[in-house]
């Protein structure tokens, strides 16, 4: 991949430079008392072009960590590498369960070569998966799957934290929001807390996905403070659509309908560790390192 040119290079830290001298907090952001990070899949298709440069770029807006969805088909050394050139750090990565459990012990390997201390499972999967369509697949098991193929992935959940625990890596779960869904009268994200073992399965809250879902995000913080380590930072449009879908309402922090100083408030009292900018496609309103930017110096006012 071709390097990110030096022109633009120093063309960008002017400006940060500049934005820096109009709001000093904007280098400092730590709403939580800890670096800002940044989930890549935000930058997915700027990483695909210029892995190297674009991580620079991230570097150079303040963001001190990252959290990976993806590898881009690089070897543990080598995004290891990228990552530490950048000047960051890559403390979490997520995997669907599907990935999980299709060579555990070998992704494991990979995550230890990474340095990761969170494997992060993203997203659900079912026991006998020949009942979807293929071509519908993720469609289908994240609208259609049932209670009892939930409590199945709490048990591999389980399972899988009990592995990764013994190995040195804590494992977790990061929701969107076809967790809020009512199933037999039980809501999934309530048995998720209920059947997950606390010492094995940590919890990624999606700030932005709990929001948009109808639920307070701050009333599971305060109920559960020792549940979540980890958090996706992301805002929501007013009258953004409750189903899952990509973007589903997605904006630039503090251009939504989340009250971040409450949230915050919650979320300092809790066990949280990592925090990650997210945010998705489409950017109607700014091209995506400039929403990132944005992002990163909201989170400046904390």
């Amino acid at each position: 991949m071709a390097d990110f040119p030096r022109r633009d290079f120093i063309k960008t830290g002017a400006a940060l430079v500049a934005a820096a001298a109009v709001s000093p907090a904007f280098l400092s952001a730590r709403p939580l008392g800890r670096p800002a990070g940044i989930q890549l899949y935000t930058v997915k298709d700027e990483l695909a072009k210029d892995f190297d440069g674009t991580l620079r770029k991230v570097a150079a807006i303040g963001y001190k960590e990252v959290e990976a969805a993806g590898f881009y088909g690089k070897s543990a050394s080598e995004f290891r590498k990228s990552i530490e050139r950048a000047g960051l750090t890559i403390p979490s990565a997520h995997y669907s369960l599907q990935e999980l459990l299709d060579g555990f012990d070998a992704k494991l390997s990979f995550a230890h070569e990474l340095g990761l201390k969170y494997m992060i499972c993203s997203f659900p999967f079912v026991a006998n998966p020949g009942r979807f369509h293929a071509e519908k697949y993720y469609e289908e098991i994240g609208s259609g799957i049932a209670l009892d193929d939930w409590k199945w992935n709490f048990d591999q959940f389980n399972r899988l934290g009990e592995k990764t625990k013994k190995a040195g890596i804590a494992f977790g779960y990061h929701n969107h929001n076809m967790e809020f869904r009512k199933l037999d009268g039980r809501l999934v994200y309530d048995e998720l807390l209920r059947l997950t073992d606390p010492a094995l399965v940590k919890m990624e809250m999606d700030i932005g996905w709990v929001a948009g879902a109808g639920y307070d995000p701050v009333g599971y913080l305060e109920k559960y403070p020792q549940r979540y380590e980890l958090f996706h930072v992301k805002d929501i449009n007013p009258g953004a659509p409750t189903t899952e879908g990509e973007g589903a309402g997605s904006t630039e922090l503090g251009h939504g309908t989340i009250d971040w100083k409450k949230v915050f408030a919650a979320a300092r009292k809790t066990s949280a560790k990592h925090y990650f900018v997210e945010q998705e496609e489409p950017f109607k309103n700014h091209p995506v390192m400039e929403a990132i930017q944005i992002d990163y110096e909201f989170l400046g006012k904390f």
